[in-house]
């Protein structure tokens, strides 16, 4: 063994012991010497043209890749630029690993370049946060990083590397490298408080499952199955566990969608939630004050927040469920489950009308019916914007784990992340097709980001709801204060398809029902990361804006 660099300690780390093999980031002179070691050592630099756009793509190979995400961002605006995004994975619980230059230690306090106190800044949001001293410590800094970010409830961290100890050079023979990977503990739920939450479940004669992103982040898939196989339990996955049991499935709702969830939550006489929050998405859990709850989280603090548990089942959501399996009955409720159809599908008929039937101009419906006809079944579909995520919400079907993720319909309704999103989604799953379906306001927020695709060669498909304008706002203008006062949220026809084109992507423009199946096929067949922008009715209103705007309505009518 002879001299190693921080820099390069911090690269055969990544790559050696946490298995990181793709980096999203951009830049710049503080962090510059990892940048060589990435070289010296094989990890992938996926170089972006904003940090935001890094911490996104960072966020969502931490749900399709094998490891958590690790963004690198040089100090000060580098780090800045990329809050947005670490904020969206904190309040998303995404084991995103975000590393950072600082200014050099000797010169703090001094006036230095880019010198501010980032940790005191990011420290409410994320799980932990450190800064590296010591080059021997590299090692133990980085694993305490992984570690932090995977264990219990998944969260970002943050970890600085100041120059003074990336560009100095140590014995690597003074350096022991951690146990590569780490162990990761998963625990299970009290025996009692199973048997109690065993014997609502037997008793309950309207029963529900609410499944979130406790179980996309579980290996958790044949344990869900044999439970609701076994205790015929109507249920909806959302977040990133849809698709752990696929939408179509004979006892998922999601044929109505969010209007089958208000639905069965209004009439069930027991809810099962599994490793979602009750936050304002789900009413803060105040919309089945009839129901009994047994709650599943990984988070002691999440059991009776918001709401109290009649059992609360702290652990994995695998293991919990495992205990379960051992302890429920084989029950059937058909009649239950036929009930709840025959009330809520009439309510979706509409928008299931407007799927089928082609019209002028195009309703957001249809575009992601004919989106949903013209991919591979065992497509990505990533979704962003305000209307447009309603859309794709209730007319995508997702057939795996995470294969269909609402990016801005999180907690942080962060608009902006579909094509980051959707750029980490392909590099991570390769073999498959990934589809962007974008409002135009939410596309221009990274629409840089295609130059990033096509110097890497990332071959996506991106659908633009083209409503030429913020929708979701300017229908909440219209209803709050009429149509004569909307400010603000108009955009007008904008060919971002030309400029998808001017940066080497293939590009078209869609205006009619019969034009689009074509152009999405010529888009997929491209081979190139390629931009479909699709005229789409302009007055269209989704039940999402009417539910916005009155959440936000102080004064009642």
């Amino acid at each position: 063994m002879g001299q190693i660099y921080g820099g390069h300690l911090v690269a055969k780390v990544l790559k050696e012991v946490e298995g990181v093999v793709t980096v999203f980031s951009l830049a710049g002179g503080h962090i510059d010497r990892i940048y060589d070691g990435f070289y010296e050592y094989g990890v992938r630099i996926v170089d972006v043209r904003h940090e935001q756009a890094a911490a996104m793509m960072a966020h969502a190979w931490s749900i399709f890749g094998e490891h958590p995400g690790v963004c690198l961002v040089t100090a000060g605006p580098g780090f800045t630029n990329a809050l947005t995004g670490l904020v969206n994975a904190a309040l998303d619980n995404v084991p995103l690993v975000l590393i950072s230059g600082t200014a050099p230690v000797r010169d703090w306090d001094r006036g230095a370049l880019q010198e501010m106190n980032q940790s005191a800044m990011v420290r409410s949001v994320v799980k932990w946060s450190g800064v590296c001293h010591d080059i021997k410590r590299i090692p133990e800094y980085i694993a305490k990083a992984f570690r932090h970010a995977v264990s219990g409830r998944p969260g970002p961290v943050f970890l600085e590397f100041p120059p003074d100890i990336l560009n100095i050079r140590v014995d690597e023979a003074l350096v022991p490298l951690p146990a590569k990977g780490g162990r990761i503990y998963r625990s299970a739920a009290d025996a009692e408080a199973v048997k109690k939450a065993a014997e609502l479940i037997n008793r309950a004669e309207k029963p529900l499952i609410v499944g979130g992103s406790g179980v996309g982040f579980s290996p958790c898939e044949a344990e869900l199955a044999a439970f609701v196989s076994k205790t015929g339990i109507p249920f909806l996955l959302l977040n990133n566990g849809r698709g752990a049991l696929p939408d179509n499935h004979p006892l998922s709702l999601w044929d109505g969608g969010q209007v089958a969830l208000l639905t069965a939550m209004s009439l069930a006489d027991l809810v099962v939630i599994l490793g979602i929050r009750y936050n304002w998405l789900l009413m803060f859990g105040q919309t089945f004050p009839q129901a009994k709850v047994v709650r599943v989280d990984i988070d002691a603090t999440e059991i009776d927040r918001n709401r109290a548990s009649d059992v609360g089942l702290v652990g994995d959501t695998g293991l919990v469920l495992g205990q379960l399996n051992a302890a429920v009955e084989k029950r059937d409720h058909g009649p239950w489950l036929k009930s709840l159809k025959e009330l809520y599908l009439p309510g979706v008929a509409g928008e299931v009308a407007a799927r089928k039937n082609p019209s002028a101009p195009i309703h957001p419906a249809r575009l992601v019916e004919m989106v949903r006809r013209t991919m591979p079944e065992d497509a990505i579909f990533i979704v962003d914007g305000g209307d447009t995520c309603y859309f794709g919400l209730m007319g995508l079907r997702a057939k795996a784990k995470s294969s269909v993720i609402i990016g801005a319909g999180g907690l942080f309704g962060c608009l902006g992340t579909g094509l980051p999103f959707a750029l980490a989604a392909k590099l991570a799953r390769p073999e498959k097709t990934v589809v962007l379906i974008n409002g135009d306001g939410s596309f221009g927020l990274n629409a840089m980001e295609f130059d990033t695709a096509v110097r890497h060669g990332i071959p996506i498909v991106s659908v633009i709801c083209n409503d030429q304008a913020w929708g979701m706002i300017r229908h909440g203008q219209e209803i709050s204060y009429g149509k004569a006062r909307t400010v603000g949220s108009g955009l007008g026809v904008v060919h971002y398809e030309k400029m998808v084109e001017a940066l080497g992507g293939y590009g078209e423009l869609v205006t009619k029902d019969e034009e689009l199946g074509p152009a999405l096929m010529r888009a997929l067949n491209s081979g190139k990361p390629a931009c479909v922008n699709v005229m789409t009715d302009p007055t269209v209103t989704s039940m999402a804006t009417l539910l916005f705007v009155d959440s936000l309505t102080m004064e009642k009518k």
